[in-house]
């Protein structure tokens, strides 16, 4: 096996298990600390602190400490968060959230600059375009990384599965759910029943020690490696704390990053939509709590397959054809959870739509990251946490107007921010058609193959 290619497959599978813990424990912090909205505001306030941390951390210590320290440091945090867990209360659940929050926004960033350098690298060496070989290693990432929420929310479901179920739901409680749902506190059912201590703490136990294995893979087996640009630079002028801190807001001064923001903003609103509205407002409000993981499940795969197909499709297609397709899934999903009155009886539906909203959210992963590592090459560590800033800011407008709002005006929303997202990336794809520089990139490899084979000649 070539040597980039076990690297991107170390570091999806370090991600696997790490968002395996992580991803399942997420999906049970409203439902397991429900007092006094702990389990919300633990959310608001981890990504809350990823919004912060995007704004100044990532190129400090991607610099400082190179991708592969980054990624195993930043790791450390979020198994702090499951250990946080065992004595939940304000106390341990507030800061460690903020811990978690803190490498949040690192671990992305060197995951993105991680695959974007090694593709560029690789590309180079077989005389391919880059945004090609960087396309493909994110679409082998994110389907292995997006069958965590298979394998997160399979665990949490069977650890959890001896807890009693729901009775039916009454005909009246049921004209509440869906994008009707304008409640500020559901009816207690058996669906927000908390399990035994012992189950929790099997479930906890569980998630650490895959959360310390991920670790142990990434330190033991991923290689370090170094961008060429990056180190030249850093050879001829030392990098100074203060331009690495504010390189984040410089690169604002770029007009396509100022159009693209709102694409990893719609990113975080969609995925805060789906695992807070989607899963409480449809599938609890009709079928139950025991049916959120298996629904999840439906997503993570979704997602997971769509990633590798997407990412082979575009080396054909180009990206503009992939996020068309994205783009009119999530608006046909939307309009339908719009119309749609949801009922025991239709079960399929509740699994279809997931599977469909999964096929969009593909796109967003594996083309956002491809389009701004491809658009910023050489200011990957500023670009990528600029991204992951935008993101967290839609996580956080998610999760902070959950409890104020109707659903069919959370979907309004969603719907207003995709179409003004899709006006700006097509801006930028024009922008870009017109760019010299581009037409320039697309060809500078071939031409120095047949260089390279002319010299030899």
């Amino acid at each position: 096996m070539e040597r980039s290619l076990r690297n991107v497959l170390v570091v999806s599978f370090g991600f696997l298990l790490l968002f395996t813990a992580y991803g399942g424990l997420q999906n049970l912090q409203s439902s397991l600390y429900s007092e006094d909205g702990m389990g919300v505001a633990t959310l608001g306030t981890l990504y809350g602190t990823v919004l912060l941390s995007s704004m100044f951390l990532p190129p400090i210590l991607i610099k400082r400490c190179g991708c592969k320290w980054t990624i195993v440091g930043s790791m450390c945090c979020y198994v702090a968060f499951s250990l946080g867990n065992f004595y939940a209360s304000w106390f341990t659940l507030i800061p460690t959230s903020i811990l978690l929050g803190l490498g949040a926004a690192p671990l992305w960033s060197a995951q993105c600059t991680y695959l974007t350098v090694l593709g560029n690298t690789h590309a180079q060496e077989v005389g391919e375009l880059g945004e090609d070989v960087v396309n493909q290693y994110f679409g082998i990432f994110f389907l292995i990384f997006q069958s965590s929420g298979v394998w997160g929310n399979l665990i949490s479901s069977l650890v959890f599965g001896q807890t009693p179920t729901q009775e039916a739901t009454p005909e009246e409680h049921l004209e509440s759910c869906g994008a009707n749902d304008c409640l500020m506190a559901t009816a207690p059912t058996n669906s927000t029943h908390r399990p035994s201590q012992e189950l929790i703490y099997t479930l906890l136990g569980i998630y650490t020690a895959i959360g310390v294995l991920a670790i142990l893979l990434t330190a033991v087996f991923l290689e370090a490696t170094e961008d060429s640009e990056s180190q030249n630079e850093a050879e001829t002028q030392p990098p100074r704390l203060g331009s690495i801190l504010l390189s984040t807001f410089k690169l604002f001064r770029d007009k396509r990053l100022c159009l693209l923001t709102l694409l990893p903003m719609y990113s975080g609103l969609q995925q805060g939509f789906l695992s807070g509205e989607y899963t409480r407002s449809f599938v609890t409000c009709v079928l139950g709590i025991q049916f959120v993981g298996y629904v999840m499940i439906c997503f993570s795969a979704s997602t997971a397959l769509c990633s590798l197909l997407f990412g082979r499709l575009s080396h054909y297609t180009g990206r503009r054809a992939i996020y068309v397709l994205g783009a009119a899934t999530h608006l046909s999903c939307i309009v339908a959870l719009l119309l749609w009155h949801p009922r025991s009886s239709q079960m399929a539906v509740f699994f279809l739509l997931p599977g469909l909203w999964g096929m969009g959210d593909a796109v967003w992963q594996t083309q956002n990251n491809a389009l701004f590592g491809t658009l910023f090459e050489r200011n990957k560590e500023a670009a990528f946490a600029s991204y992951r800033m935008w993101e967290a800011l839609g996580f956080v407008a998610a999760f902070g107007y959950s409890s104020f709002l109707c659903v069919s005006v959370k979907l309004y929303i969603l719907l207003g921010v995709l179409a003004v997202a899709m006006v700006s990336y097509g801006t930028v794809e024009y922008l870009e058609s017109r760019s010299p520089v581009k037409t320039f990139t697309a060809t500078q490899t071939s031409q120095a193959v047949e260089e390279e084979t002319g010299t030899a000649m």
